[in-house]
C-alpha cells in the first residue's frame, strides 16, 4: 500500500509521513528528493513552477509508484500533489487504468488555516522552500474530494493515530 501524504508547503508532509511511516515499519519517500536541481533553485529563490518545471519531477514520482506497487512495497509519500490532475496523474498506470487506488494508494490531506501554515514557515530552518511560495500554493491548491483530511492544528502524533485508525492499520 501507499500512503500519500498531501498539502501545501509547511502543513507537516514530511514529519506526519515519517512519524507515520516510522509507527507501521514501513519505507519512508519525500516528493522533494524527486526535483531537479533547477526547480530546487527556483523554489528557492521564491519563483513559482510551472507546469513545464513539474511534468518530469510528476513522471518520476509516478515511475517511483508505479515500481513500489509492482514490488508490493509499503510506502508513505509526502507530497504536495496539490491539483487533482497531479494526483490523477499519480494514480494512473501507464495505460491510463487506475492503479487500485481505492486499495492501494491512499491519500491523506493536511489541511489547515493560511495563517497557522504560514507562521510554521517562518519558523523553519533550512529548507528551500520560499515562505513568499505558500501564497501561491494555497492559489493552485484544488482540495480533493475523495480522501481523508486531517487538521494541522493537531499534533504530529495525533495525526499520525486518526490516520492509522481511519485507515485501520
Amino acid at each position: 500500500m501507499i500512503i500519500l501524504v498531501m498539502g501545501v508547503s509547511g502543513s507537516g508532509k514530511t514529519t506526519v509521513g515519517k512519524l507515520l511511516a516510522d509507527s507501521l515499519h514501513w519505507e519512508f519517500s519525500d516528493a522533494d528528493a524527486f526535483h531537479s536541481l533547477e526547480n530546487v533553485e527556483k523554489m528557492r529563490r521564491g519563483i513559482p513552477l510551472t507546469e513545464a518545471d513539474r511534468m518530469p519531477w510528476l513522471q518520476n514520482l509516478q515511475t517511483a509508484i508505479k515500481q513500489w506497487l509492482q514490488d508490493n512495497k509499503d510506502v508513505v509519500l509526502a507530497c504536495s500533489a496539490l491539483k487533482q490532475s497531479y494526483r490523477q496523474f499519480l494514480t494512473l498506470d501507464s495505460d491510463g487504468f487506475a492503479n487500485a487506488k481505492g486499495e492501494r494508494i491512499k491519500i491523506v490531506y493536511l489541511k489547515g488555516a493560511y495563517e497557522l501554515i504560514q507562521q510554521r514557515l517562518q519558523q523553519r530552518q533550512n529548507h528551500y522552500m520560499s515562505e513568499k511560495l505558500l501564497s501561491s500554493q494555497f492559489e493552485t491548491l484544488e482540495e480533493p474530494l475523495d480522501t481523508i483530511y486531517m487538521d494541522v492544528a493537531q499534533t504530529p502524533q495525533a495525526i499520525v493515530q486518526n490516520i492509522r485508525m481511519t485507515l485501520g492499520i
